[in-house]
């Protein structure tokens, strides 16, 4: 994989982690880029990336089939 885009963006871990384990069930090899500042662990996003050809299939797969509450 050449081209990773962002395709879910959260600061909460388990929000991204879920979104992540959903893409990989249907196939999609996703990553999560943590971008919290790393003198305050509290602030910033956890980034799931997936392949630049797969995003408008990860972006159906996440409106479709992820809930989070």
């Amino acid at each position: 994989m050449s081209n990773w885009v962002k395709i879910f963006a959260s600061d909460q871990i388990y929000k991204a982690e879920i979104v992540k384990s959903v893409l990989e069930e249907r196939g999609i090899v996703a990553v999560i880029l943590d971008k919290r500042d790393s003198s305050y662990n509290d602030f910033g996003l956890r980034e799931v990336m997936v392949d630049e050809s797969r995003k408008e299939e990860a972006e159906t797969i996440i409106k479709q089939d992820v809930e989070l509450k």
